[in-house]
């Protein structure tokens, strides 16, 4: 396994609502490497505007893996989506985030699929979204196969999106779109919003779970609240799973801070549970 935070690329525009570190690849991968991080998870919204080389070789220099690239701001800073009622705006959605799969793959890198998926509309049959959806799921599929990239749909929040919000509507997603490189990921922030019981959701999701994000449930960073990560991860552990975990918080008081809290809360479970030591 390996301990990540999520990094924005100097193409996001910079937010205090943005989930990630923020500042140029030197800095924010210097800083992560610095801190004892084994790698990143890359938000970024046009990827042309980044050397992708450079981007690989600064990571790898710090001695960092590329583990996943985000594609949330196709939907939070341009709004498109794969549900959009507009035809040319589901096509526009699809073909961004078929940019980002080809950046992805460059880095050897994951995807995960949030509210880019769109969500259900006043007017418009839920089937027909779930359709579009669906639609959108295979396009971008078929497109990563040959490339090597899996793509993770995220369980998202009924208070951020009506579609798919819990672990089985995930499944129902993946089993509708038929593709073997289209998975699904785990967000324990969500997680414990959505379902009853997040330990049996962890076990009961294994098979389709291949990217893991970290949060406490105010949105901070794991410790500051009230989740129980040693059981959380110690329940990751137990059904085989041993794949990127990857910090995705508001970033307050700091990103410096919470970078630092974050690792110095987990690093010590991560060497409990996984036997994972310390990069520094």
């Amino acid at each position: 396994m390996k301990l990540c935070y999520q990094v924005a690329t100097p193409d996001v525009a910079i937010a205090d609502s943005v989930t990630a570190y923020q500042g140029s690849l030197q800095k924010t991968f210097g800083d992560l490497a610095a801190l004892g991080y084994d790698g990143v998870e890359l938000m970024t919204i046009d990827p042309g505007k980044l050397d992708w080389n450079e981007v690989k070789k600064t990571a790898a220099d710090l001695g960092l893996v590329v583990g996943l690239v985000c594609t949330g701001e196709v939907y939070g800073q341009l709004g498109l989506s794969f549900a959009d009622p507009d035809a040319g705006k589901r096509a526009e959605a699809i073909a961004r985030v078929n940019g980002l799969i080809d950046f992805a793959a460059s880095q050897n890198a994951k995807i995960n699929i949030g509210r880019v998926r769109g969500q259900y509309l006043s007017g418009i049959p839920r089937e027909q979204t779930e359709e579009w959806a669906v639609e959108g799921f295979r396009a971008i599929s078929d497109h990563a196969a040959p490339l090597g990239v899996q793509i993770a749909l995220e369980n998202v929040t009924i208070m951020q999106t009506n579609f798919v919000n819990t672990m089985a509507e995930a499944r129902r997603m993946i089993e509708l779109t038929d593709r073997p490189n289209f998975k699904a990921m785990i967000d324990v922030f969500h997680l414990n919003i959505e379902e009853k019981d997040i330990y049996q959701a962890i076990r009961d999701n294994a098979d389709i779970n291949i990217h893991v994000h970290l949060c406490d449930n105010n949105r901070r960073y794991p410790g500051n609240c009230g989740l129980d990560f040693p059981k959380i991860i110690q329940t990751f552990h137990d059904v085989g799973y041993d794949d990127l975990f990857c910090t995705e918080v508001f970033q307050f008081p700091s990103m410096e801070e919470c970078a630092k809290r974050s690792i110095a809360y987990l690093a010590p479970i991560f060497e409990k549970v996984y036997g994972r030591k310390q990069r520094v």
